[in-house]
């Protein structure tokens, strides 16, 4: 036995010597029966004792062996030992690149929360642009409101003159420039007031586009301030840290998620469209202001227009009813001074009346005179003179009285015509200047 370990030690201090081949696992060797032979007597237990024989190796297999088991060792030692440095150098490998990565994590939702909160600013500072500039139009719109309203007493007012100058009398009953004018002012507030009313609705449509846009921003808005609390609570996230545990599902790409371009495109075309909203408001207040003073400014205009040619109708009223009131005096004179002539006309006649009634007298009885004394002497000749002179004056002065009695009816006729004319030019005055201005 002491021999068998000294050559098995000798085996292991032997480097320079070649490892034996190593004897691939199989059916050990068969065992040889050799029967030694000897001189000595036989005794009846022989057998069995060359029994117990029969089952030993030789001695080179039992080098071989030893040899094999030394080189599985050996081998085995020096995997292990490899095996060792392999799990030692991963070790250090994974726990660097373990760091790597985690630190390589925590600087991209370093930048990714540097990114949120870029977006998120800008989405907040568009939604108070977007507010403040819907608030801005609503004051336009509730200006848009009370011009809209203010309108209604001017209207009014102009289609009460219109209705009112309705009631002049004829002549009067003309379309002169005032009711030109009116009838301007009043198509004109309407057009202004059907003007006023589109804007309102393209206001209030505007107002619902941009608060429309405004919670589409604060929507996003509010996703990126949930998101950036979500990653700044991961970047606080480390392997000390006590409320961190395995997720495997978590460990996928969701089908509905995002990618960083569409993120970035998302916000950036709520805040485009948030601008664009923002610039039409801004163009459709301009307008508002426009409209407004344009509208004020026109009306302005045309009832200044109004107003002059009702100053300058009542003028023309004021010098017409003068005139007819001086006519009227000279007429009432003249219808004064007809009567007068009438009757000087009718005393005349019948002064004239009596001389003819003498003449007639002194013929009638000179035509008793009996006899030769009815003779055609020269009295005879001048009472026929006078008779006939008489009577052409008796003729001319009922002539003329009938002349003087038709020009006091013409005069009596004209004065009702201009008492009326009068009348009629109050009336038109009454309305133009007291009901109308």
């Amino acid at each position: 036995r002491g021999r068998s370990g000294g050559s098995g030690g000798s085996a292991m201090a032997q480097p320079d010597e070649p490892h034996p081949p190593v004897v691939p696992s199989g059916p050990q060797p068969s065992r040889t029966c050799d029967v030694v032979p000897t001189e000595r007597p036989r005794s009846c237990c022989g057998m069995a004792v060359a029994g117990l024989r029969t089952a030993k190796y030789h001695l080179p297999e039992w080098h071989r062996r030893n040899a094999g088991v030394c080189y599985e060792a050996f081998a085995t030692g020096e995997q292990a030992e490899r095996g060792r440095a392999e799990a030692k150098h991963l070790v250090k490998h994974a726990a660097a690149s373990a760091q790597r990565a985690q630190g390589y994590s925590k600087a991209t939702l370093g930048q990714r929360l540097q990114d949120i909160h870029f977006w998120r600013v800008e989405l907040q500072k568009e939604i108070m642009e977007l507010d403040a500039e819907t608030n801005l139009l609503a004051a336009q719109k509730l200006r848009l409101e009370r011009a809209l309203d203010a309108t209604e007493v001017p209207y009014s007012v102009v289609i009460d003159n219109l209705e009112c100058r309705e009631r002049r009398q004829p002549p009067d009953l003309v379309i002169d420039e005032v009711e030109k004018q009116l009838t301007k002012e009043a198509d004109l507030i309407r057009d202004i007031r059907d003007l006023l009313k589109r804007t309102i609705i393209q206001a209030a449509t505007q107002i619902r586009s941009n608060r429309i846009q405004k919670e589409n921003c604060e929507l996003d808005w509010s996703d990126k301030v949930e998101t950036y609390n979500i990653d700044d609570k991961c970047v606080g996230y480390c392997t000390d840290s006590t409320d961190v545990q395995y997720h495997p599902s978590s460990v996928k790409f969701e089908e509905n998620a995002s990618t960083p371009k569409s993120w970035a495109q998302f916000s950036h075309d709520n805040i485009s469209r948030a601008e664009q909203e923002k610039l039409a408001s801004v163009q459709l207040r301009s307008l508002i202001n426009n409209i407004i003073h344009d509208a004020s400014e026109d009306l302005r205009m045309q009832r200044a227009a109004v107003n002059e040619a009702f100053d300058s109708h009542c003028r023309e009223l004021d010098d017409a009813k003068l005139r007819l009131e001086n006519h009227l005096q000279q007429i009432l004179k003249d219808i004064g001074d007809e009567e007068a002539n009438i009757v000087n006309l009718k005393k005349a006649i019948r002064d004239k009346e009596a001389f003819l009634k003498v003449a007639h007298t002194r013929l009638y009885d000179r035509s008793f005179r009996p006899n030769v004394e009815l003779c055609r002497d020269e009295p005879q000749f001048r009472l026929v003179n006078e008779v006939e002179e008489l009577t052409v004056f008796l003729e001319a002065l009922k002539r003329k009285l009938m002349e003087s009695e038709q020009n006091l009816k013409n005069l009596e006729e004209t004065r009702m015509k201009l008492e009326k004319e009068i009348a009629v030019k109050a009336n038109s005055i009454f309305i133009d200047r007291q009901k109308c201005m």
